[in-house]
């Protein structure tokens, strides 16, 4: 397992081979043995393989190839109507239209989307984290017919990969592990520790094609600007408001 770990790989492009229902069904049951806040589970999958579909999703993930082209991709999605009904069916009065619920149901989400993901590579999927999910949660929610109380968290792309690709860098361990308490970073700290990945000749290529100084400065001007961060921001917690967890 750990070996297993250690060389994953995310796989963006797949053989366009059919991943059967029994195989995704099973690997979901694997995937919703993780954990799970106080056993409610907290979480639904959208299973999205028909091609219709997945033109009407495609502009939601920005056309990436990578969605475009995956034999399936599924919606990982924070869901408390279906904890809600049973509550109201037995005469509970349910309290989870608010923050703290759908941090509960989106933490859940997360744990089994992991999970799939690390019991698909295991038997010999490939699979990508699409983070435009929660760009564009609320018209996700439009497609999928998503109710009040739902909301879609991640997406991941599955397929029988049709590459194998280097693995993407990552920073030493030592500096994300911090033994009983928090140590915070000095400057020699950071030059130290972001050195691999400025030094990267992919990173050097980002910095040119972006006419900027730094790497540093690709993130916060080009890739992750905070004008979208702030507006996207705005979005979800529009949208959160609107399924009903924000008053």
């Amino acid at each position: 397992m750990l070996t297993s770990l250690n060389n994953r790989r995310t796989i963006r492009k797949y053989q366009q081979k059919e991943v059967d229902n029994q195989t995704l069904t099973q690997l979901l049951e694997t995937a919703f043995r993780a954990s799970t806040t106080g056993n409610m589970q907290l979480y639904s999958v959208v299973v999205t393989k028909d091609a219709k579909m997945k033109e009407q999703l495609a502009p939601t993930h920005f056309n990436q190839p990578t969605f475009v082209n995956a034999p399936v991709a599924l919606t990982f999605c924070a869901d408390y109507n279906r904890f809600v009904k049973w509550c109201e069916q037995r005469e509970a009065e349910p309290g989870y239209d608010n923050f703290l619920s759908f941090l509960n149901a989106a933490i859940d989400t997360m744990l089994v989307a992991q999970t799939f993901c690390v019991a698909a590579e295991g038997q010999g999927l490939g699979i990508c984290y699409l983070g435009t999910t929660t760009y564009n949660a609320r018209a996700i929610a439009k497609i999928l017919d998503l109710p009040k109380l739902v909301v879609p968290i991640t997406t991941i792309t599955v397929g029988y990969p049709a590459e194998d690709p280097e693995q993407t860098d990552r920073l030493p361990a030592d500096s994300l592990i911090h033994f009983e308490k928090y140590k915070d970073y000095t400057p020699a700290d950071i030059d130290r520790i972001y050195a691999n990945k400025e030094n990267l000749k992919e990173s050097k290529k980002f910095i040119a094609e972006n006419n900027k100084k730094t790497l540093a400065q690709v993130y916060t001007d080009i890739r992750y600007k905070k004008a979208d961060n702030e507006a996207f921001s705005q979005s979800m917690l529009d949208f959160l408001k609107e399924q009903g967890f924000m008053k």
